[in-house]
Parts: structure tokens; C-alpha cells; sequence
């Protein structure tokens, strides 16, 4: 997404600038008599329909996390060797861009490639986890109008599109990364649409976006029938209930989806060549002002509300490249996250892991914040930096865990709840297990499938049925 505040620019999901800068049957059965009761709220709504859960079954990756800055290709011997064990241990599908997040420039020139970094990566991947994804962004200085030779790893640069006259050379490239990473079948064009926001129109460049995804998708194509392409990849954006530039097709208690997204999604899905999965990303909070409608748990409906629509829309695969919970800490300093405690975090990405599960998401990405600092809040392991790096962090062990658990393709059951316990906890559940989410800042007792129990302030428990 776009960084910035421009009027009539989307926002952008701060916390992560730094990183960017450095270099996804019949209707389900009842789901959720679980369901909290928040104004508003779906209590009883019924989930994916068949044929979005066949398709998440059939086309799904399930649930993994995208690469960023640092990972654990880079740091200590004892803190590289221990995160590699782990995501050994736990393999998940993996993203990588292919320049900038941890990636140096490709082609720093026409035709001299430079793919250090990004085999690296790749290897990284190759070596731990399920299955491996490059997301084909960002393009080269010299395809956006810079001098051959250059990189400038400015935010202003890094987020410039290809000019239009060099479309066909950033998609010869995607072929050529294709090329040499024949074990990679799942590619994502470009992301966020950054660069293509025509600031005239106060809209989204979406015929050039468009264009330059076909002329990929073709490359991709032509390079092996088999693999796999997907995008458009833009902001699924939202405002608040009622607030003027939303688009009532898509809306909940949470707000609506910003029309120009909407828009997006709807031109591309209308002139694609072609796609094998569509993608988008999100956050549960508001474009402008960060807010949580009607709070952190209620919000995030808004992961579920969306992959329908998608889902309706496409009739395609619904993958969701990065999704947010957690607004900034302050947003004027664009400093990271990590107002939240780390049981709050977690219990908020737990409630909205379970709606994208809800709403038939066949993959999903989790964007690793890894930092070389001993406070990484939301990290998946501690830093590789570190002599003591490399071991898993509560996010790791609630992203594995429910992989392993609620594949692509799950039928939830319903399940049943003590009525005083309905409006404070979030429950999702198969024939075999039940996760339970405190969404209350104090410990509580619960009672769920007979079975009565305390819980912590915030607690994820996970129960066998």
C-alpha cells in the first residue's frame, strides 16, 4: 500500500516502513453459537459455501508468513541453526519477494542479474518449509525511469511502478526468476499496487496494473503451463460505518470497503488473462485514523466479510498476502508496533485467523516483523542476531499450530457454549479440536462442550473433542 497521507491516498500500515525501506458441502455447519456477541455480529451465520471450501481444499497453501528484512538466512551460527530447525520442525508455506524485504536488486542493469540474495532465500525455503512463493515486486531503478547500474533503496524509489514501456521487461524478468526456481509453482504479481496510484483520479492506475499482470501471467505461463499466478494484490482498505468513499457491497459493523479497492478488484477480475488465485491484503482497523470498529475481536469480521465477497466475486482461490490487527504504536513517529501485550496480540490474531478460516481463505501470509533487537513484538522466533536467537515466540506456536489443525478445506462444527460465556469468547472448532480465545482482559471461567475450565486473561487454549 501506498506510504503516506496524501488527500485521498490510502493509508498505509506504518510499522512496517523500516522494513521496506532495508532492502494468503452445503454452507458449514452452524458456526458458532461460539460466535461473540458484538453489535452486530454473525452469531449463527453460516460459513464458506462448498464450492469455496473445495476450492481452498483443491488450491490452498494454507497458513504461512512472508519473509521481511531478517530471517533466518543471516545472524549468529547457534541463532540461524536453531530458527532453521524450528521451521524444519514446523514447516510452513513460505513468501519471498524478489527484491527489496531481505532481497538485493536482481538486475541491476538489462540483462546482468545479480540473485545473491535471493537464493539465499530461496534455499531457505527450499530447505524448511511446505512449499515455497515469490512474490514477483519490485522492479529494478532502470525499468522505473533510474540509471542502469543504480539501486535506490529509498521508500520513494523501491515504491515506483515499471514505466509502462518497460512492462514487458519486468515480466521477461519474472520469467526468469521462474526459470531458476523450477521447485516454485505460486507466484504473486507485484504488491500493494504500489506506484500505480493516479493521484489525478484519486484512484488506482488498475488498467496499468492490469497490463503489467498480463503480460507476467503470459511470461509465467509460457515458461511452464504449471505454474501458478495470482493478484491483483491490492489494500482491501475500509472506513467506518457510513463514512462517505465506501462501498456498501462489502461492509459489516466494522465499516465498509473502500470503493477504490472494491473497484480494483473488479476491473482486474473483469480483464485478467488469467489467474489461478486472487490476492489481497488488509487490516482489520480503519484507513485513516487507525480505529477498531467496535473494537480489536469485533474488527477483525472484517477478514471474513471480505474473503466471501472475494470468493463470490472471482470464484477463485482467496489468498490474503499480509493482514494486520494491531494499529501502530505511534503513528507520528511510524514506530513498530507493540502497544499491545503479547497475550493481547496473540489473542487478536488468534480471533482473526479464525475468521479467515470462517470465511473459506484458502492461504494466508503472516508478515514477519524478525528485527535484530531482543524485543520483537509479534515475531515468530526470536532473532537470529542473537546468540540465544532462533527459538519459537507465542506467534509461531499459534500460526504452526493452527496450520496443522485447520487445513484448507476444514468443516467447523458448531459447538456448544455456556450462554454467559457466549460474549466472551471466540471458539472454532472441527470433528477433533476446539480452539478457545478469552477475548477479555481478565481470566474467566468457561464451559464448552460440557467441559468447564478457567482461563487466563487472553488465553488461546486448544482442546481435543
Amino acid at each position: 500500500m501506498p506510504v503516506g497521507t496524501r488527500a485521498g491516498l490510502p493509508g498505509a500500515r506504518r510499522w512496517r516502513i523500516t522494513a521496506l525501506l532495508a532492502i494468503g458441502m452445503g454452507t458449514l455447519a452452524l458456526l458458532l453459537t461460539t460466535c461473540t456477541s458484538w453489535p452486530g455480529d454473525d452469531a449463527g451465520r453460516p460459513g464458506a459455501s462448498a464450492s469455496a471450501r473445495e476450492r481452498a481444499a483443491s488450491a490452498g497453501l494454507g497458513w504461512g508468513f512472508t519473509h521481511t528484512q531478517y530471517s533466518a538466512d543471516r545472524g549468529t551460527d547457534s541463532g540461524r541453526k536453531a530458527a532453521e530447525s524450528l521451521l524444519s520442525d514446523r514447516p510452513m508455506p513460505q513468501n519471498q519477494h524478489i527484491m527489496g524485504w531481505g532481497a538485493g536488486n536482481p538486475e541491476p542493469s538489462p540483462g546482468r542479474y545479480d540473485f545473491a540474495d535471493l537464493d539465499r532465500r530461496v534455499a531457505l525455503m527450499r530447505k524448511t518449509g511446505t512449499e515455497p512463493v515469490l512474490t514477483l515486486c519490485c522492479a529494478p531503478d532502470w525499468m522505473k525511469g533510474g540509471t542502469p547500474g543504480d539501486t535506490d533503496w529509498s521508500q520513494e524509489s523501491l515504491e515506483t511502478a515499471p514505466t509502462p514501456d518497460h512492462y514487458k521487461d519486468f515480466a521477461k524478468l519474472a520469467g526468469k526468476v521462474a526459470d531458476r526456481y523450477p521447485e516454485v509453482r505460486h507466484f504473486i504479481v507485484w504488491n500493494e499496487f504500489k506506484g500505480f496510484y493516479d493521484d489525478g483520479k484519486n484512484r488506482w492506475n488498475y488498467e496499468g496494473y492490469t497490463k503489467l499482470y498480463n503480460l507476467v501471467h503470459e511470461e509465467l505461463k509460457k515458461r511452464n503451463p504449471k505454474n501458478l499466478v495470482g493478484g491483483p494484490y491490492v489494500v482491501a482498505d475500509s472506513d467506518p460505518p457510513g463514512a462517505a468513499g465506501g462501498d456498501d457491497t462489502v461492509s459489516g459493523p466494522w465499516g465498509t470497503l473502500d470503493r477504490r479497492s472494491v473497484d480494483a478488484i473488479r476491473y482486474w477480475n473483469e480483464h485478467k488473462a488469467g489467474a489461478d488465485f486472487v490476492v489481497v491484503d488488509g487490516s482489520s482497523y480503519t484507513r485513516e485514523g487507525d480505529r477498531l470498529i467496535p473494537d480489536a475481536f469485533g474488527a477483525t469480521r472484517k477478514f471474513e466479510d471480505v474473503t466471501r465477497w472475494l470468493d463470490e466475486t472471482t470464484k477463485l482461490p482467496v489468498w490474503w498476502a499480509e493482514w494486520y490487527v494491531e494499529p501502530a504504536a505511534d503513528t507520528s513517529k511510524k514506530t513498530t508496533r507493540g502497544r499491545w501485550s503479547e497475550a493481547h496480540r496473540v489473542a487478536v490474531q488468534a480471533t482473526a485467523l479464525t475468521r479467515l478460516a470462517r470465511g473459506g481463505a484458502a492461504t494466508a501470509f503472516y508478515w514477519n516483523p524478525e528485527t535484530t533487537d531482543s524485543d520483537c513484538p509479534g515475531c515468530l522466533w526470536r532473532p537470529t542476531e542473537l546468540d540465544d536467537g532462533g527459538s519459537a515466540l507465542p506467534m509461531m506456536e499459534l500460526l504452526s499450530r493452527f496450520g496443522r489443525e485447520f487445513p484448507p478445506g476444514t468443516r467447523f462444527r458448531s459447538v456448544d457454549i455456556a450462554a454467559d460465556d457466549r460474549p466472551n469468547v471466540q471458539v472454532l472448532a472441527d470433528d477433533d479440536t476446539t480452539l478457545v480465545v478469552n477475548t477479555l482482559s481478565r481470566p474467566i471461567k468457561a464451559k464448552v462442550d460440557g467441559r468447564s475450565f478457567a482461563m487466563d486473561a487472553y488465553e488461546v487454549r486448544w482442546l481435543k473433542r
